[in-house]
């Protein structure tokens, strides 16, 4: 018994050894941390979020606004978007009421809706339906284009 527990305290040492060795610290100072990169989209002055069907129909002629960490704005370029339409129906062969979801979308060069989508929004769009601004593309400083985060507006 005093023999295995020698030999497992030997072990445990041995196995720990490098660990120590590796906590000393280094002689080298450390490199400057780059600061990354962080983009902010917002449709008007929302981030991605439920709002009310009135504050949607307000939004549907507003740009979409791309900001920096320090708050320098960037032009966008493209976006992909798409309009989910959740409509009710009735199973033939069950009976039962079901939801059936449309998606529909298109590709934009440009930082907003064109004013044919935002009419026709303005026209159909109802509680419970979704709105994803996709891809989104902005020019950055020189000749850099980045992909900055998705939007998604729920109606309610």
């Amino acid at each position: 018994m005093k023999r295995t527990s020698i030999i497992l305290c030997s072990l445990l040492l041995i196995a720990g050894a490098p660990l120590y060795a590796q906590s000393g610290k280094s002689k080298q100072p450390a490199a400057p941390a780059k600061t990354a990169l962080r983009f902010r989209t917002t449709w008007g002055i929302f981030l991605s979020d439920t709002l009310p069907r009135p504050e949607v129909l307000k939004l549907l002629d507003s740009a979409l606004v791309v900001r920096d960490q320090q708050n320098h704005t960037f032009p966008v370029v493209s976006f992909d978007f798409t309009y989910e339409k959740a409509e009710p129906y009735l199973n033939d062969t069950t009976g039962q009421p079901g939801i059936y979801k449309d998606f529909v979308g298109d590709s934009f060069s440009a930082n907003k809706l064109s004013p044919l989508w935002a009419n026709r929004l303005k026209e159909v769009l109802q509680k419970g339906e979704i709105l994803y601004f996709d891809n989104i593309v902005i020019k950055y400083t020189g000749d850099k284009y980045y992909k900055v985060p998705d939007l998604k507006f729920v109606v309610r």
